[in-house]
């Protein structure tokens, strides 16, 4: 049982509707506040009520005793008597009275008893019962003190104009909780028509309509919604700009090495002898290098495509440290290239996503090691410096012009006359990378930035250097 209802009310909470809720929210506070109100107003009316009903028993008693006053000197009666009236019976529903000295009851009206309303003779207002009914008594006596006068009025007669005044309210009640509910109702249903506009046009666009939703005529609580709407359908249209220029950059960059492997096999079917069959199975391996390196960097950036993947967390972690363990490596590498790889590394913490760094860390190498010739050099350094923890990764080789140093992170960029295989990626994951790392990436002039080459209006300056620095 108690499962069956969280359900039910986990699934009321998953489809509840704005509109309704509000409507509900809205007339449930203005009946509340409205009833609230009836009744503050219903019960400061009644107190307001009892208190002219006292005041005018009041004034009426004391008329009567003056009256009465005069009446008794005159007559000085020995019993009671009943003074003249109307053969009206109505009026004595609503006042009785009695007139007694210190002794004896020399008046009352009809209807009224022989025994006082008030037992105890106390002065002022007060409460007793007739016929089994509560009235409400004045007592007083007069300046000279032989008189007193005792005035009972009904409470029925106070509670029935309350009731009169009760049956209004309610009466306005029924009329005006309609128009109440239509109003709200109303006002909500028009307020949301600005988002069943919105929705509408967003509901007609085709997947590749990625146009801005309009902002004319909404109300300042929906355009954060609409302005958040707009922002993501801009990231899309970037996302699928990107992607189409992705795919027909990586579809050009792999058609040169399928065609090579294309044309090699072709060689090796038609080879008429082994020279040329292994000269042909040797550019087969190359291509197929090529290729599958162009698609492990393709891969590589797909996980790293922050559109794709949720930020990777980065942890406090020595630079020095890591990067060690990757230097034999990349010695024997340098070795095997005859070049020689100078490392020096001291302590430097930085925050650091170490399997994306360690792409970063490859990249960088590999570009160095690629554009080196033999016997060149390439540094490696990290610590802490003014500016903060770097690393900087220096060679003696072809380098980049200045000019061209932003547009090489582009995406399959290469340099015009670049003779080393490659697929234009390797910077641009070291970018995104870097970004990845909240640093900054420079380049600059290498080990050799002096050396001009020899073609001078080429003007390009011999060696490289990236420097990669977190801000202290």
């Amino acid at each position: 049982m108690t499962k069956s209802i969280n359900l039910q009310w986990h699934s009321f909470f998953r489809t509840w509707s704005i509109r309704r809720t509000l409507i509900g929210i809205l007339l449930c506070l203005s009946l509340s506040v409205w009833s609230f109100s009836a009744i503050v107003v219903y019960l400061d009316a009644d107190q307001e009520s009892q208190e002219l009903f006292d005041q005018s028993l009041a004034e009426t008693a004391h008329l009567l005793l003056t009256l009465a006053d005069h009446e008794v000197q005159e007559r000085m009666a020995n019993m009671p008597s009943a003074m003249a009236e109307s053969n009206n019976d109505a009026h004595s529903q609503y006042l009785l009275f009695q007139i007694w000295d210190e002794k004896r009851l020399l008046y009352k009206n009809k209807g009224a008893s022989d025994t006082p309303f008030s037992a105890s003779g106390a002065v002022g207002f007060g409460w007793t019962v007739i016929n089994g009914q509560p009235w409400r008594t004045y007592v007083t006596w007069d300046t000279e003190h032989q008189l007193q006068i005792q005035v009972g009025e009904p409470v029925s007669h106070r509670k029935e104009i309350s009731g009169r005044f009760a049956y209004k309210l309610l009466v306005f009640a029924l009329f005006i909780i309609p128009l109440l509910i239509a109003g709200i109702w109303w006002t909500v249903n028009r307020v949301f028509q600005a988002l069943h506009a919105s929705a509408e046009e967003v509901s007609q666009r085709t997947p590749n309509d990625l146009r801005l939703v309009s902002l004319e005529g909404r109300p300042i609580e929906v355009r954060p919604l609409l302005n958040a709407i707009n922002r993501l359908f801009e990231r899309v249209s970037h996302t699928l700009a990107n992607e189409q220029r992705f795919t027909a950059d990586a579809a050009h960059e792999l058609r040169t090495p399928l065609a090579a492997i294309k044309t090699n096999l072709q060689i090796i079917q038609r080879a008429r002898n082994d020279g040329e069959r292994t000269e042909a199975i040797q550019g087969l391996g190359a291509s197929v290098d090529r290729a599958t390196r162009l698609v492990e960097q393709l891969m590589t950036l797909a996980r790293l495509d922050p559109q794709n993947n949720q930020q990777a967390p980065l942890r406090i972690a020595d630079l020095s440290a890591v990067i060690a363990q990757q230097v034999p490596y990349w010695q024997s590498q340098a070795a095997q290239k005859h070049l020689h790889f100078d490392v020096q590394l001291s302590e430097a913490q930085c925050p650091l996503h170490q399997d994306s760094f360690l792409i970063l860390l490859r990249n960088l190498l590999d570009n160095a090691f690629r554009y080196t010739s033999e016997e060149g050099k390439v540094t490696l350094r990290c610590g802490t410096d003014s500016r903060g923890v770097y690393m900087l990764i220096s060679d003696d080789g072809v380098g980049i012009p200045a000019a061209m140093r932003e547009r090489v992170f582009e995406r399959f960029m290469r340099l015009a006359g670049a003779d080393k295989p490659g697929s234009g990626l390797g910077l641009s994951i070291v970018k995104q990378i870097a970004d990845m790392h909240h640093a900054t990436l420079e380049l600059s002039d290498g080990l050799d930035h002096q050396a001009m080459s020899k073609d001078t209006s080429n003007d390009v300056n011999k060696g490289l250097s990236v420097r990669l620095s977190w801000s202290l």
